[in-house]
C-alpha cells in the first residue's frame, strides 16, 4: 500500500498562475450572513444521479448541448481512479450568471444580496480504477485550511474570497464586461477550492461539478420529491424547516429546508452533513429505481435543471465517462466524512480543526485497492495426542492439580498427579522414542519452562516436574493457545465494527 500521506495528484499550477493576493472586500453584517450560511446548495450532491450512473448514458446527448463548462482542472490523479469534486452553492444566479428573478428567490426562501456566493456543500468522489463501487468524501465547510492568497481559513472561503480579489484584479485591469469579469473570476475561484482540496485529502481532482440553489430546488420537483425518515419533528426558524417526524416524500422549498437545517441538532454542521448524505442517497434511489430515466416528462425536466443549473470542467467527457463508471448505481457508493477536531475560534470565526495527515490516511484507507487474497494453505496436520503427568516439587500445596488443569484446557491430557522431591527448577521431561515435540507443546502451554531427554519417561508420555522456580506464567488458556497453537483458545476478539457508513442502497431515520 502507498504511503496515505503522500499525495496522489499531478502537480496543481505554481502560485504564479493564480490570482493575485489582495485584500478581500468587506463581509457583509453578521445577521445576514447567517441565513446566507444555510444555502447549503445541495444540487451538487445530486448531479450524481445524472453524472455517475452508466443508466442514463444516453440522456448526455441531450445534456451536452447546453451544459455550461469551466477551464479549471490543471492535474488530476495519477492512476486510473476518478475524483469528482462535487461543489454547492448558494449563487443568486443560474449557471450562465443571470440573476434569478426575485420570486424565484422567494420560493428558495433566499434572501437576495449581491456579491454572496458560499460553497457550502464539498463533496469528493471516488470512483476506483476499475469502475466499481464508489466512495464520497464530505468536506465540513467549517474545516480550516491553508488557501493560497488567503492564509489560513475556511476552506468555504476559497472560491467567494478568491473570486472577489480576482474580478478586483480584472476591473482594474481594464475589463469592462461584467460577464466576463465573472467567468473568469468564477474559474479562479474554483481552481483555488480544488486546490485546497487536493492540499487536504491528497487525491488528484480529475473533475469538477457545480450546481446552485435553483438546481436543487427544480431537480427534487422534477423527480417528483424524495424519501426521507426523521427521528422527530423538526422546526427551525433559521433553515425555514416545519416537518413532522416520520417517513414523508419532501421536495422544492422542504428539501432545501431538510439540507440546511444545523440549529437544533446534536452535531451542529456536521449533523447537517448527514442530511445532506441521506438525501443524496435517497435522490439516487428514485432516480435509479423507479422509473424516473423512462418517464420522457420527468427525463426532461432533468435535462432542464443541468442546463439552468449546473456547471462542469470543459475538459470532462461524461458520456464516456458514464460508460467507464457504468457499475456505480443504488447500493454502490458509500457516505463518509473526513475526521476532524473540535471547534476553535479563530479571526474568521469558528473554524474545525483538521490535522491533513489525518485526513489523508482516513481517505486512503477507503480508496486504496484491497489487496488480493491470500492463497488457502493446507491446514495444518493436527497435534499428537500428548499425556502429561504432573508432579509438584515446589513446595506450594495444590500446584500440580491447578497445572494439570491448564493443560487440559490447552489440548493436553493430564496422567498421573503427584508429588516429586523438591526441586529449584521446572521442567518437562520427554522419552528418546517420542521426540521433544509433545514436550514442547507442553512447556509452551506452562509459560516456556525447560524441556529435557529422560530414559525415565515411558513412550507416548511426558512427565512435568514443577520446581520452586515456577511463576504461574502460561495458567491462563489463551496464553498458552497463543504460544503452543493449542485447540482450547482462539484467536483475541476484533474490535467491534464502526458505524457502516450511509449507502445509496438505503434511508435510515435520522435526527
Amino acid at each position: 500500500m502507498s504511503d496515505p500521506r503522500r499525495p496522489r495528484v499531478r502537480p496543481y499550477p505554481p502560485s504564479s498562475a493564480r490570482p493575485a493576493d489582495r485584500r478581500p472586500p468587506a463581509r457583509p453584517s453578521t445577521g445576514r450572513r447567517w441565513l446566507y450560511r444555510f444555502q447549503v446548495g445541495v444540487a451538487a450532491m445530486s448531479v450524481l444521479t445524472l453524472l455517475l450512473t452508466g443508466a442514463v448514458w444516453t440522456l448526455y446527448r441531450d445534456v451536452t448541448g447546453g451544459i455550461t463548462t469551466t477551464n479549471v482542472i490543471f492535474g488530476g490523479s495519477a492512476g486510473g481512479e476518478r475524483n469528482i469534486l462535487l461543489v454547492g452553492v448558494d449563487s443568486r444566479t443560474d449557471a450562465q450568471g443571470d440573476p434569478l428573478p426575485a420570486e424565484v428567490l422567494a420560493e428558495l426562501r433566499s434572501g437576495a444580496e449581491d456579491g454572496v456566493l458560499n460553497s457550502d456543500t464539498i463533496i469528493v468522489v471516488h470512483v476506483p480504477a476499475d469502475g466499481g463501487g464508489a466512495t464520497a468524501f464530505s468536506v465540513p465547510r467549517d474545516s480550516e485550511v491553508r488557501i493560497p492568497g488567503l492564509g489560513r481559513n475556511k476552506i468555504n472561503a476559497a472560491y467567494p474570497q478568491t473570486k472577489a480579489q480576482a474580478a478586483a484584479r480584472l476591473v482594474e485591469e481594464g475589463m469592462a464586461d461584467p460577464k466576463q469579469v465573472d467567468e473568469e473570476s468564477s474559474q479562479a475561484g474554483r481552481q483555488a477550492l480544488i486546490g485546497a482540496v487536493q492540499d487536504l485529502t491528497g487525491l488528484g481532482i480529475d473533475h469538477y461539478a457545480e450546481v446552485n440553489l435553483l438546481g436543487f430546488y427544480n431537480l427534487t420537483q422534477a423527480i417528483g420529491g424524495v424519501e426521507v425518515c426523521l427521528k422527530a419533528p423538526a422546526r427551525d426558524a433559521f433553515s425555514g424547516i416545519d416537518l413532522p417526524a416520520g417517513p414523508q416524500t419532501i421536495s422544492g422549498a422542504d428539501a432545501l429546508a431538510f439540507v440546511r437545517q444545523r440549529h437544533g441538532l446534536a452535531g451542529g454542521d456536521l449533523s447537517r452533513i448527514t442530511r445532506q448524505q441521506v438525501f443524496l442517497a435517497a435522490v439516487a434511489n428514485k432516480v435509479l429505481s423507479s422509473g424516473t430515466l423512462a418517464d420522457p416528462t420527468k427525463l426532461g425536466a432533468l435535462i432542464d435543471v443541468v442546463h439552468r443549473s449546473v456547471v462542469i470542467d470543459s475538459g470532462w467527457d461524461i458520456l464516456g465517462f458514464a460508460e467507464e463508471a457504468s457499475q456505480i448505481a443504488a447500493g454502490q457508493m458509500d457516505f463518509l466524512t473526513i475526521p476532524t477536531g473540535g471547534p476553535r475560534n479563530t479571526g474568521s470565526g469558528d473554524v474545525l480543526v483538521v490535522d491533513p495527515q489525518d485526513v489523508q490516511e482516513f481517505v486512503a484507507r477507503h480508496t486504496e485497492p484491497a489487496p488480493e487474497p491470500e492463497p488457502e494453505a493446507e491446514p495444518a496436520p493436527a497435534p499428537a495426542p500428548v499425556v502429561a503427568d504432573v508432579a509438584n516439587g515446589s513446595g506450594t500445596t495444590g500446584l500440580a492439580a491447578r497445572v494439570a488443569g491448564v493443560l487440559g484446557q490447552n489440548g493436553i491430557t493430564p496422567g498421573e498427579i503427584g508429588n516429586a522431591p523438591e526441586r529449584t527448577t521446572s521442567v518437562v521431561r520427554y522419552s528418546q522414542a517420542d521426540g521433544d515435540a509433545g514436550a514442547r507443546r507442553v512447556a509452551g502451554a506452562l509459560g516456556g519452562i525447560g524441556v529435557e531427554q529422560s530414559d525415565a519417561v515411558g513412550q507416548g508420555r511426558v512427565q512435568v516436574l514443577i520446581g520452586a522456580d515456577y511463576s504461574g506464567a502460561g495458567t491462563s488458556s489463551s496464553a498458552g493457545a497463543a504460544q503452543t497453537g493449542g485447540s482450547g483458545s482462539g484467536p483475541s476478539p476484533a474490535p467491534a465494527p464502526a458505524t457502516p457508513p450511509i449507502s445509496a442502497g438505503g434511508v435510515p431515520c435520522i435526527d
